[in-house]
């Protein structure tokens, strides 16, 4: 196995920055075995039938197919998420959001019945994660596309989740009238015009999800001054958001009257989620 995963890698290269790892993961999926596996039997031979497969998948991931799509799962958090094409897959950097917020309640609120809400939840990543971590909360996740609920509600059901429910929602439109200690959200931030959108994983993802007008300031715009309205006082208000655009969304929290206003940054030492606390 050790040689097929080293000509897999070989051929992943021109297309991955991590094609040695892509090439173990699609052989873990096709042999329904991990890591530990393959290390162990490096020198077992292929049949015929799991060579053709592990082929498949990596002619599709030669193509730029994301590995998460074409195994049908992401590891997020302490979580494994069912993910598919309607939504975004989910990244490394956004567990960074989920760690802003445990830090910013502290061990003394860990344990507290809080309410939050998680605007456009996707596979439902953020809101699974806190509500694992914060069992007496009570957890609600939007996304306006429906197939992006079904999904989150099978992820819910996945990882035994029960404080956590989900419904279709553009934003706060179908949101219950109602004051929420927290508010966290991945929104869409990406200007139309960024290069990057033709590179990589993010050419298999749908564009609603990830661009925004305005230089991508447009939803965060949007959320952060309808969420005034959704907040309890002292409510904190959690986005993550592009790599060079923590100045501008911390002038537009503080402009909505948002206090105690930062930007933390992401595993990559980039700007990447910005806080505040409503009064």
């Amino acid at each position: 196995m050790a040689f097929v995963i080293t000509q897999a890698a070989q051929l992943l290269s021109d297309v991955s920055d991590t094609a040695k790892l892509d090439a173990e993961i699609l052989l873990c999926h096709v042999l329904q075995q991990n890591k530990t596996y393959l290390i162990t039997w490096s020198d077992r031979q292929l049949t015929e039938q799991e060579h053709c497969q592990f082929n498949i998948l990596v002619a599709e991931r030669q193509k730029g197919r994301p590995v998460a799509h074409l195994i049908g799962h992401r590891a997020f958090w302490t979580l494994d998420l069912e993910v598919n094409d309607s939504t975004l897959i989910p990244r490394p950097d956004t567990e960074v959001l989920v760690e802003t917020v445990l830090a910013e309640l502290g061990e003394h609120n860990i344990n507290q019945s809080l309410s939050g809400l998680d605007l456009g939840t996707g596979t439902g990543a953020i809101a699974l994660a806190l509500s694992y971590e914060l069992p007496n909360s009570h957890w609600l996740g939007v996304d306006f596309n429906q197939q992006a609920v079904e999904l989150s509600k099978r992820n819910k059901k996945r990882n035994n989740i029960d404080n956590c429910d989900f419904v279709q929602s553009d934003w706060f439109t179908n949101v219950p009238p109602q004051k929420f200690d927290l508010i966290v959200s991945n929104p869409p931030y990406i200007d139309p015009d960024d290069i990057h959108l033709n590179q990589g994983d993010v050419r298999f993802e749908p564009l609603s999800a990830l661009i925004a007008k305005d230089k991508g300031l447009s939803d965060i715009k949007h959320i952060v001054n309808a969420a005034t309205e959704y907040l309890k006082p002292n409510g904190l208000l959690v986005i993550e958001h592009g790599y060079d655009q923590g100045k501008a969304v911390q002038a537009i929290f503080i402009q909505n009257r948002f206090t105690k206003v930062k930007t933390i940054k992401d595993l990559g030492q980039n700007d990447r989620i910005t806080i505040g606390y409503f009064l």
